[in-house]
């Protein structure tokens, strides 16, 4: 495929996300590989040669390069024949021009992510381009447009470090008690087979965990559990306090409405980190009293996220400079690049003038080799010299208007 690098074209974006549309709608919208492939030779066919289709849990979205205002129509159409099934009217989302890319770069860095300042979603970015490239839908505007995305997001990530603000209680406590007392050859009993609790484990195996035991009502779930983690050991729920006399850790994650750990029944002699991740809570807060005995819950916990949550915002705020000006630099490369065919053109025509006049002057007279490369140079560079000028007013043209008016003239005055 072809891309005429003459033709005036903006970008743009249309799709719907988690802001508009509820899980049940995205569901419904979201683009399988069969469904892109679909949609870009559909594009293509209607003349929008460069397209890329970000496809994730939380946003189905389209990003696009057309030459004429009707084209914005033309991909809605087709975004809404994709999912004739559903009439998306009242979720789909449009932008154009700066304000679409300005808002890719947001989606890029993570900044329109239903988790503030989330990585996954760079990692997608790059890939549906990849895709989209893989597929001949990708010319030098938008993988451009793209790649700047993707290396202002990085450059924020790397300086702000927003991610590294966790947000999940289950995190932010397993980095309590790493910080406290370390995991790795730790002894752990975990309480629950639940979500949290599984979630907990695989914390505990990526720190390297010691030995490691769970326990649940049901012993059941807790074998059923074991299968994702056949290294640990199961015991029975009325052996919890036994086996806690073996560990250094102790984290419960459970939906009972009544306590699962009491005061009067821990003998441990050992210090003891213990997490409590439920709620209702399942520890004895009196533990906390008990000397050598740490106790983190819920409530220390998500005041450590809350605060984390501000931070990141703040560090979103800060990170608003940087996605401007990376914004301002793409569009002035791509107000530029529509006059590349021009510049082109000129330097083209330059160089045949350049073989014209050495041709004629190096048959007129007898130059050595060291001469002849001398004379072409000073041929190109005077010409380069006198085209300098030109090219620079060229290319810091703003208005489609003025970008025309201008190739005319240079079209008629150097008769290209």
């Amino acid at each position: 495929m072809s891309y005429d690098e003459g033709k005036f074209m903006q970008f743009g974006f249309i799709g719907i996300n988690y802001e508009k549309a509820d899980l049940n709608i995205r569901d419904k919208v979201a683009f399988t590989d069969q469904k892109k492939i679909d949609f870009l030779k559909q594009a293509d066919q209607a003349g929008i040669e460069q397209c890329m289709v970000l496809s994730t849990c939380n946003r189905s979205e389209v990003y696009y390069f057309y030459e004429e205002d009707a084209q914005i129509e033309v991909i809605g159409h087709l975004y809404q024949e994709m999912f004739p099934d559903i009439d998306l009217t009242e979720y789909m989302m449009t932008k154009t021009g700066e304000s679409a890319v300005h808002y890719l770069m947001r989606i890029a860095a993570g900044l329109e992510s239903m988790v503030l300042g989330e990585d996954q979603i760079l990692g997608q970015v790059k890939d549906a381009l990849d895709f989209s490239r893989t597929m001949g839908s990708c010319g030098k505007q938008l993988n451009k447009v793209v790649r700047d995305a993707v290396t202002c997001a990085k450059k924020i990530k790397t300086q702000l470090k927003i991610s590294e603000k966790p947000l999940s209680v289950s995190y932010i406590g397993i980095q309590k008690v790493k910080e406290t007392c370390g995991i790795q050859g730790k002894n752990v009993l975990v309480i629950g087979s639940g979500k949290t609790a599984v979630l907990a484990l695989r914390y505990l195996k990526e720190y390297q965990a010691g030995k490691v035991w769970i326990c649940s009502r049901t012993l059941s779930h807790a074998a059923k559990v074991q299968e994702e983690f056949p290294e640990i050991q199961v015991c029975e729920y009325k052996e919890r306090y036994r086996v806690m006399k073996f560990c250094d850790i102790v984290i419960s994650a459970t939906s009972s409405p009544h306590l699962v750990i009491r005061q009067e029944e821990v003998q441990s002699e050992n210090s003891l980190v213990f997490l409590d991740l439920a709620a209702p809570r399942d520890i004895d807060v009196r533990l906390a009293d008990i000397p050598k005995v740490i106790l983190f819950n819920l409530d220390t916990l998500k005041n450590i996220s809350m605060e984390n949550q501000k931070e990141r915002e703040r560090l979103v705020e800060e990170s608003k400079d940087m996605i401007y000006q990376a914004c301002r630099e793409t569009m002035e490369w791509l107000s530029v690049s529509r006059m590349d065919e021009t510049i082109e053109s000129l330097q083209q025509r330059c160089s045949e003038i350049v073989e014209d006049s050495y041709g004629y002057l190096s048959r007129k007279i007898d130059l050595s080799k060291r001469e002849q490369k001398i004379l072409k140079k000073v041929l190109n560079a005077s010409l380069q010299r006198l085209l300098k000028e030109p090219i620079q007013e060229l290319k810091h043209l703003d208005t489609k208007e003025e970008q025309d008016q201008y190739k005319e003239i240079v079209q008629k005055l150097f008769q290209i």
